[in-house]
């Protein structure tokens, strides 16, 4: 077949014409070789890091793509824009990251994306996200690499400082009133008040509440003690509803006298009769006494328990040879009197207002 046909041809063609023919198209191969190679660009294709060297009839680098069926997709990174024109001279090389889907939690809200970054601080940046600086990464690190399916969470962190007033108690302060009756009381000074600052940290993530500490305090009010005072003087009252106040209460026995000659051996006109032995004359409400026990010239107040009236109010002013110890004499006007007196139990208050001990003649000691 192949015989027939260059027979055919050498049959329809002189040798010349052949020969000319020959050449020709030998010429046109060539040219066009040569066309292809002077119209051609050289380019180098990086996807995700294969690198692809090629010749492309591509205008720009959009052409030079397509001709290879090497498409972008959404977030996908270029080193040359799309639309950019192919160098003739020297090697054209791009780049091309492909992106990958990325989770990502941020402010409550939740969605994918997707990136080309390298590193998990490079995604946040990327979608215009700011890091405050107390904020955190959750279950990743910034400089970790972004993988297909990686879940980045920000967690917001806000801390502030929370201030809390309290009342601080007023203490009550007791002072002794020595002028005053026992079981009396008396406000001197109405307690106030204070106020103290308790300041708390209080962190929050994500707009919760996460951590509550304490920082410091300070009292900007200072509470005011309340005073009260006390009476400290002992005191009851007597038969007759008067208060009596003492010092000190002795259980005593008490006999009577008169100033007769049977209980003083004088009689009327003889030197000192009816004179006690501090100088004052005798009355009721004068008592003999033990100096040891109680001083001549002490106030006193004679009660005699379960009965009434009492002896009442009296002043130790005299002694006498058979009064020792816990023993008191008191005086009566009559006889009749110091008998029906006898011998009695008694309570001896040594009066709290002792003025003056230096008795005189006309010293009434009932009058206190």
């Amino acid at each position: 077949m192949n015989g027939l046909y260059v027979n055919y041809i050498k049959r329809a063609l002189p040798l010349k014409q052949l020969a000319l023919l020959l050449i020709l198209s030998t010429f046109a191969i060539t040219a066009g070789f040569i066309l292809y190679n002077n119209l051609s660009k050289d380019i180098k294709i990086l996807d995700n890091g294969k690198p692809t060297v090629v010749k492309t009839m591509g205008v720009d680098v959009e052409q030079a793509l397509s001709g290879l069926d090497i498409t972008i997709g959404p977030g996908d990174y270029i080193s040359k824009p799309i639309n950019s024109v192919l160098n003739a001279d020297g090697l054209n090389v791009i780049s091309i990251k492909r992106a990958v889907p990325v989770n990502l939690t941020i402010d409550g809200r939740h969605q994918t994306v997707m990136s080309y970054k390298d590193t998990v601080e490079e995604v946040v940046k990327e979608n215009g996200i700011d890091m405050g600086p107390l904020d955190r990464y959750e279950g990743v690190d910034p400089n970790d690499p972004v993988e297909a399916g990686i879940d980045i969470k920000v967690v917001r962190v806000k801390e502030e400082i929370l201030t809390e007033q309290e009342e601080i108690p007023f203490t009550v302060v007791q002072k002794p009133n020595n002028a005053m009756n026992d079981g009396e009381t008396k406000v001197v000074n109405e307690g106030t008040s204070g106020i103290k600052e308790k300041y708390y940290k209080i962190t929050y993530e994500d707009g919760k509440t996460v951590d509550r500490s304490f920082v410091n305090e300070k009292i900007i009010k200072t509470a005011i003690s309340k005073v009260v005072e006390f009476g400290t003087v002992m005191n009851f009252k007597n038969s007759r509803g008067e208060v009596v106040r003492y010092s000190k209460a002795l259980k005593m026995k008490a006999t009577a006298y008169t100033a007769s000659y049977v209980d003083t051996g004088k009689n009327p006109g003889d030197h000192g009769f009816g004179v006690t032995y501090s100088g004052i004359r005798v009355r009721e409400g004068v008592i003999a006494v033990d100096p040891k026990v109680i001083s001549l010239g002490t106030k006193v107040y004679v009660e005699v328990p379960g009965s009434t009236p009492d002896y009442g109010f009296a002043v130790a002013a005299d002694i006498g040879s058979a009064i020792k110890g816990n023993l008191i004499d008191l005086y009566f006007d009559t006889p009749s009197m110091v008998k029906k007196w006898g011998r009695r139990n008694v309570v001896v208050y040594i009066l709290n207002e002792q003025s003056d001990t230096r008795w005189k003649q006309n010293d009434a000691p009932w009058q206190n």
